[in-house]
């Protein structure tokens, strides 16, 4: 090769030792940069000048030095894709732990919220004061008492209740955000597509823009189960709960319908659903167009042999549930009020919300209706007016403790007051029997509602309790589910931690690596520089010498 030939391949080596330095720098730049993947130059021989075939496997060739192929980003598809799985399973126990925390807290079973346990059983609660009063029923402060404990104990109850439905409205709010999320990502994600096609439709690759698409898919996976694939272009199409998400060049949104009764927003693809258009022909979706373009199958089983259990947003879906419930449901009664068999399992049991407002509101009914039974059958056996008054109003009718706000509704936590006239005179239970005997008949079953075990906490549980022992039960049965749920929440920290440290081994700056690759290119651009300055200065020699 001639001595101005040897000169290009001089300047090949400047040039890739240039781009390696500015790819480096690059690096280094963005070296705390949320998304970044390291890049790195990829560095490849030019094409030989054939001399001479002497023979099949011996050619004579004279190289043209070092090329530029291209800037590669330093992935793992593989340890990609497991990442993902697994921070959205991370993100799914999550929700379920903090929800499961919200609601000891709640219970006030951590020192705060309200404090059921005490207005229940505790040294001043509703049962406390019932065993006072069976000490001695026609005491005027022991009757005072147990009014005023009971008035207590229901304000209490409704104050849970109402934190409970006041948790899944925040929770409610937050399917609103993710749901946000997940249509704002979806259109970055095509958008970017459109541009790393444009990119890389010349020489260059689009790095820094597949970075970005990356992260996104990194946060689109911690909201729910998502699968995608890159075509031969660049085009990522993504599906998210296994329809099509990004495909095709078109964004499929998620839409939300609320429900007008409780103001709950249920997720449902907007390709898939029926809408129907009032009057004015504006678009008016039901919640019946809507029953095949769901995004979530709540009934489905939390499994993670079936990836059932991945995503923040399919969990907050489970634990706020799709109504307020009531103890009705525990047997199998709808929120329609209609027998449906198999529905307690299937729509309450696995929202964690949800099964809690059913038991604790079948605790308070049992207790409520249980009392002002007792009362009732108190006044039955002194007799019927106008022979006995006894616990009996001025209509005749018995005394009841408790009474309904609205008339037509059902005795649940939040429809039931402290009967006022009672409230104003608790003396007007007496418990004194016409003879001025005391009614230890109707203490005796006072004190055997709380002590009588015949109260399940769900169909699920076969081991009947008693009042103070169901309320019990039901905090236990909490702790016990939220520490497995924080179990399961710190394994699958571990394991996405690990899959996390293992893909940022790979895709992760280092910053000694950079600047050790920095000293090697630097010095492979002063070799090639050096090694044009021995040409030039050979080229100088010989046209002096030969120009004398």
């Amino acid at each position: 090769m001639s001595l101005f030939g040897s000169l290009y391949i001089g300047v090949s080596g400047l040039q890739t030792s240039n781009n390696a330095l500015n790819t480096t720098a690059h690096n280094m730049s963005n070296l705390d940069t949320i998304g970044y993947t390291r890049q790195q130059v990829a560095q490849g021989t030019r094409t030989y000048i054939t001399l001479s075939k002497s023979n099949q496997t011996n050619w004579k060739q004279t190289g043209l030095g070092v090329n530029y192929t291209l800037t590669r980003q330093e992935r793992d598809l593989i340890l990609d894709k497991n990442y993902r799985r697994e921070s959205g399973r991370m993100a799914f126990y999550d929700v379920s732990a903090n929800a499961l925390e919200e609601i000891e807290y709640i219970l006030g079973e951590s020192n705060e919220g309200h404090e059921f346990s005490e207005a229940l059983n505790g040294e001043n609660g509703f049962w406390v004061s019932v065993q006072e009063l069976s000490k001695d029923p026609t005491n005027s402060v022991n009757q005072n008492l147990f009014v005023t404990k009971a008035y207590e104990f229901i304000t209490r109850a409704q104050a849970v209740y109402k934190s409970l439905r006041e948790y899944q409205q925040n929770l409610n709010k937050t399917v609103v955000t993710d749901v946000n999320k997940i249509n704002a990502y979806a259109k970055e994600i095509q958008a970017l597509n459109e541009k790393i096609i444009s990119v890389e439709a010349g020489v260059e690759n689009a790095n820094d823009l597949r970075d970005r698409r990356n992260y996104l898919l990194d946060e689109l996976a911690k909201l729910g189960s998502i699968n995608y694939s890159e075509d031969g272009n660049g085009y990522v199409k993504v599906r998210f709960e296994g329809v099509d998400l990004v495909q095709g060049g078109v964004v499929n949104e998620i839409g939300l319908y609320q429900d007008l009764e409780t103001g709950f927003y249920t997720p449902y693809w907007t390709m898939l659903a029926t809408c129907d258009y009032n009057e004015d022909g504006e678009v008016v979706v039901t919640e019946e167009g809507i029953k095949g373009a769901r995004v979530f199958d709540l009934t489905a089983k939390i499994s993670s042999q079936f990836n059932t259990d991945i995503g923040s947003l399919k969990s907050t879906l489970y634990a706020r549930g799709d109504h307020f419930a009531t103890y009705r449901e525990l047997n199998d009664i709808n929120k329609d009020g209609v027998y449906e068999e198999g529905w307690y399992n299937q729509n309450i049991e696995q929202s964690i919300v949800m099964n809690v407002e059913a038991e604790f509101d079948q605790l308070i009914h049992s207790i409520v209706t249980k009392i002002n039974q007792i009362l009732e059958d108190a006044a039955n056996r002194a007799g019927q007016p106008p022979e006995s008054t006894y616990l009996r109003d001025e209509n005749g009718k018995p005394y009841q403790l408790f009474e309904k706000i609205a008339e037509e509704g059902d005795w649940t936590v939040s429809n039931i007051i402290i009967n006022s006239e009672l409230r104003q005179n608790p003396s007007l239970l007496t418990f004194r029997l016409g003879e001025h005997s005391e009614d230890n008949e109707t203490m005796e079953q006072l004190k055997k509602a709380f002590e009588e075990a015949v109260y399940k906490l769900n169909p699920n549980v076969e081991t009947p309790v008693n009042f103070v022992d169901y309320y019990k039960n039901l905090v236990s049965q909490i702790a016990n589910t939220g520490s497995v749920f924080r179990a399961v929440q710190a394994n699958q920290t571990v394991a996405s931690d690990a899959l996390a440290g293992a893909r940022e081994q790979i895709v992760g700056v280092s910053s000694d690596e950079e600047l050790t690759n920095m000293i090697m290119y630097q010095n492979a651009y002063n070799a090639s520089s050096r090694y044009i300055n021995v040409i030039s200065e050979m080229l100088d020699h010989i046209l002096s010498t030969l120009g004398r």
